[in-house]
């Protein structure tokens, strides 16, 4: 049974972190001879080309999104859309059906492992092929956030649905569950065209109720407790497949030039930002970040989308500030390789998001965590890690609106940073380092992805 070589066809959501996620595993997979099949946007190759490590093993599959009516023309993935236009980029994913279907039949593996396209596991059932929901969330967020078919009211959101694990710290700010509100109910409406769509949260939770099992990338170390109550509600078998850390990257020509910038500064000295490749801030929050890292006296390198009211970085930058960080401080908005920067011996603090594969190359990395959630399920693993996990802080904010201030960011960042500060700037940097070696100990992952195929062997 051990030896048994399964082939797999990965069908991400298109979203660079899920994409990005199911290649990780994919490598994972190849790694011990199992045989891919990886569906994505055919513009997408040149940014996932590089992480396949095993061609041979990995067979890219590549397809043109399907139009539908309100989505711009050549859009493929989510950064090329506003977030309340993801219904649209949703249908275009449940056009690809028949394409799915007659891929399965042709190719007949033993798994297929979807996310967002909920239809998989009934398409997949006709040729006797087992689906599993790999879930590019963690845990604790589909325990918390997933509630049920009705849009949850803004005071059930802020407190955890019943049986919730009891020492978590996870709870939702008044702002936070009423942007989750809001987006439980993104596509509730027939989009008028005579097509009834499902609304988000109705296409999330097929997804997990349907398939054969549901896959998670965490450890039972971390997250034990939100696993079990996964596997309680949805009456699915939960399989981990562990840390799958991501493979160090070759430097590109570009990272080289931002390696030279890093190297005229002391180890750890550096603060990096980065908040993804699709979240927008608002221009004043936007402005209110880089006025925070300013005013650290810190360097710094941003890396950061233009916000909303702006079209370039260049004209939603305070007043005087280009000329004040001369030298010392960067706010860029092209692509950053975000594995390398994290690992550059120079930076010392990551300002993140909370986006989940954000938080997983930085939990392996030494640079102290700053945690600024925007959206979703970063609201949730913001909490996990400043609250259960206390390997980060989080900044203040506004309870009614969720706004941040310049003095909030750099207050957080000298906590992390600086070591002659109080008890609990000491005690987050002691337990990142622990965390840190905990998943990097030797073996961990390996046991992790053994086990993963063959609890998938036993769904078989």
């Amino acid at each position: 049974m051990e030896d048994k070589k399964l082939t797999f066809i990965m069908y991400p959501w298109y979203a660079m972190g899920h994409l990005t996620a199911f290649l990780h595993l994919s490598n994972k997979l190849a790694h011990r001879g199992h045989k891919i099949f990886y569906l994505h946007p055919a513009k997408t190759i040149s940014k996932l080309e590089k992480f396949n490590l095993y061609p041979q093993l990995i067979n890219f599959k590549s397809f043109t999104v399907p139009h539908v009516e309100g989505l711009p023309l050549g859009a493929e993935t989510t950064s090329d859309i506003p977030i309340f236009n993801q219904d649209l980029l949703c249908q275009a994913l449940d056009l690809t059906k028949p394409k799915i279907d007659s891929l399965i039949q042709e190719i007949k593996p033993h798994f297929i492992l979807y996310d967002f396209a909920y239809w998989v596991p009934s398409v997949a059932r006709k040729y006797g092929v087992k689906s599993i929901h790999y879930c590019s969330i963690t845990p604790s967020s589909v325990g918390y956030l997933m509630r049920g078919e009705q849009p949850t009211t803004e005071p059930e959101m802020m407190e955890p649905p019943p049986g919730f694990p009891v020492n978590s710290s996870i709870k939702l700010h008044k702002y936070e569950a009423r942007l989750i509100a809001a987006l439980h109910s993104i596509g509730k409406d027939s989009s008028g065209s005579g097509t009834a769509t499902v609304s988000f949260t109705q296409r999330l939770l097929l997804a997990f109720q349907d398939g054969d099992a549901i896959a998670f990338k965490t450890t039972r170390e971390i997250e034990g407790p939100y696993c079990d109550f996964v596997e309680n509600k949805f009456k699915k078998p939960v399989v981990l497949a562990g840390p799958v850390l991501p493979e160090p990257t070759e430097t590109s020509n570009t990272e080289e030039n931002w390696s030279k910038w890093l190297e005229q500064f002391d180890e750890k000295s550096v603060i990096f930002c980065a908040f993804g490749s699709e979240c927008k801030l608002k221009k004043d929050q936007f402005q209110e970040l880089v006025l925070g890292l300013e005013l650290t006296g810190v360097p710094f390198f941003a890396a950061l989308k233009p916000p909303f009211e702006a079209e370039t970085i260049e004209e939603a930058l305070p007043e005087g500030f280009k000329e004040r960080t001369q030298g010392k401080g960067i706010v860029h908005s092209g692509w950053v390789e975000q594995q390398l920067m994290l690992s550059h011996p120079s930076v010392g603090c990551f300002v993140t998001h909370c986006g989940g594969n954000s938080l997983s190359e930085a939990m392996i990395n030494e640079c102290q965590l700053v945690l600024v959630p925007n959206f979703g399920d970063q609201f949730v693993n913001a909490r996990l890690f400043g609250g259960d996990l206390k390997v980060g802080v989080e900044v203040e904010r506004d309870e009614e609106n969720g706004f941040f201030t310049r003095e909030g960011v750099c207050k957080a960042i000298k906590l992390v940073m600086n070591d002659e500060s109080n008890e609990e700037g000491s005690n987050i940097r002691a337990n990142r380092a622990k965390w840190r070696e905990f998943l990097l100990s030797k073996g961990l992952e390996d046991s992790y992805i053994d086990a993963f195929v063959q609890k998938l062997q036993t769904v078989l």
